[in-house]
């Protein structure tokens, strides 16, 4: 294989790996602007790997006639996507209250928490980076 066709092969699996693993990424470490963990992600990621378990275990309870250990594969289930997911939602959120916490854009009426964006100028906001840099910022209603 070439040199940039197994990049891309590189790439995809890191990015298989990553939905699998809920592997922890930020913003910060590759220097882009753009989050790499979101409340879709954490989602997605969950209903991913639910949906690959629950394939597995209708296969394995048919073929090895296990009906009545059913209860295993719900372990199954919870240790390896639900569980995992959770934890990564409680990082997700901690590192969002953080960014309400340094930044401007915490404190603005335009700032969606759960996918970490601007809704003016469908930016995704980050500690380096207020898409607006200010100009846009009203403050949040007290109600």
């Amino acid at each position: 294989m070439e040199n940039s066709d197994k990049s891309k092969f590189d790439d995809v699996k890191e990015k298989v790996i990553d939905i699998f693993m809920f592997r922890e990424g930020t913003d910060e470490e590759d220097g882009s602007s753009q989050p790499i963990i979101t409340t879709g992600s954490v989602v997605w990621g969950m209903i991913l790997r639910s949906s690959v378990i629950i394939f597995l275990t209708f296969i394995l309870i048919d073929q090895f006639e296990i009906r009545s250990n059913w209860w295993i594969f719900s372990f199954i289930l919870w240790f390896a996507a639900i569980y995992p997911g959770w934890r990564q939602y409680n990082k997700f959120t901690t590192r969002i209250k953080k960014i309400e916490e340094e930044t401007l854009c915490g404190t603005c009426r335009h700032f969606e928490s759960s996918s970490q964006l601007c809704k003016i100028l469908d930016e995704h906001v980050t500690k380096d980076h207020v898409p607006c840099e200010g100009l846009n910022w009203e403050p949040r209603s007290i109600d």
